[in-house]
């Protein structure tokens, strides 16, 4: 079953890059008691994600901040090496780059899906979120390869 608004996310551990090295994270951690705006990418590095969806937060962390935002999480199927280098090529600045390394998470949201043809293996659906509290309260999610309702600029827009 999909996430819907309304639902409570699930626990999980995620995986971030710290100044300790890779650190596991809780959901409860990364989204109780704060107003978040999440965005899922199918991968680091890949060529929609890297030219539009990651540039569009950045571009507009001041102004999701400034509607109320305490934090902005990018998410991916990937390890946190990889999710940390591709945050400081992108000039990620205070957005955290969070590892779902082996996509339990993206699984009990049920937004995967199978990239293995292309040599990728389970991947997340392309999405943006609010979540206030540890619930979804906006939900902008893509078919498979599309990028139409999950940028940063129709998410500002629904705040």
């Amino acid at each position: 079953m999909t996430i819907s608004v309304g639902d409570k996310l699930p626990n999980a551990e995620l995986m971030m890059m710290t100044e300790k090295g890779p650190t596991k994270v809780s959901t409860a951690d990364l989204f109780n008691g704060k107003k978040v705006a999440l965005f899922a990418v199918p991968g680091a590095y890949t060529p929609t994600c890297s030219a539009k969806h990651l540039p569009g937060f950045v571009e507009n962390t001041s102004n999701l901040t400034a509607k109320g935002v305490n934090e902005i999480v990018c998410l991916s199927v990937n390890d946190p090496f990889v999710m940390a280098s591709w945050g400081k090529d992108h000039d990620a600045g205070s957005i955290k780059m969070v590892a779902d390394p082996d996509a339990a998470f993206t699984k009990a949201l049920g937004v995967e899906f199978d990239a293995s043809g292309a040599g990728l293996g389970i991947r997340s659906r392309r999405y943006s979120m609010l979540v206030d509290d540890g619930v979804v309260s906006q939900l902008n999610l893509e078919e498979t390869g599309g990028f139409e309702v999950s940028d940063a600029e129709t998410l500002l827009g629904q705040l």
